[in-house]
């Protein structure tokens, strides 16, 4: 995929396999510069990206000339009346944990239209020994990657930064409870991923 890397983008992939054949209408939220609602265009037949940043929302749209079946929307997504069961795909990468957790992820899954999919990639707390212990195991890896993308590493949108509040353990029990069914993963470079699919 072309593109500049970051820990964030690397997942991308993992949200691109979670887009179900068909597509209809896709929503990215916390959309930044429009990177992953390009990627997500040949998957889908429409694709909104969501951002309360309006400096984002204009990136975007400049990036994403020529891309005609794409639109950006400045909102957060707390503040967005989301049509109920509308998307067939509803993503997110590093953007929930700059709001409340449970709104945020409710308001995805209430968005997603039944046997639709709905993917989250985040940041959490280390709250544990075991969490530090899995961050540190995370360096050597993180390194590898920087060198085999070193002529793209660190651009990006320069979009907002936060702290998570919520650790590894809370994130994955709030998403279970929310999402039955759902699969959570952590993965090595600082971040979990939640897969799940709306029952019909």
């Amino acid at each position: 995929m072309t593109g500049y890397w970051n820990h964030n983008t690397h997942y991308h992939g993992v949200v691109l396999r979670g887009v179900p054949r068909g597509c209809r209408e896709a929503l990215d939220v916390g959309c930044g510069d429009g990177l992953l609602v390009r990627r997500l265009a040949p998957r889908a037949r429409h694709v909104t990206g969501l951002d309360r940043s309006p400096e984002m929302i204009l990136k975007a749209k400049a990036l994403s000339a020529g891309v005609g079946n794409v639109d950006f929307v400045e909102s957060g997504l707390l503040e967005y009346d989301l049509p109920e069961d509308h998307y067939d795909f509803v993503c997110s990468v590093a953007a929930i944990h700059h709001m409340d957790f449970v709104k945020g992820l409710t308001a995805m899954r209430d968005a997603v239209c039944p046997g639709g999919s709905l993917v989250v990639i985040s940041l959490a707390r280390n709250g544990s020994l075991r969490d530090w212990a899995y961050a540190v195991a995370g360096v050597p890896v993180h390194h590898v990657h920087r060198l085999r993308n070193r002529r793209r590493a660190d651009g990006g949108p320069g979009a907002p930064i936060a702290d998570p509040d919520m650790t590894w353990d809370e994130v994955r029990d709030e998403a279970l409870r929310l999402l039955p069914g759902a699969v959570f993963q952590r993965h090595l470079l600082w971040r979990y991923s939640i897969a799940w699919r709306k029952p019909r």
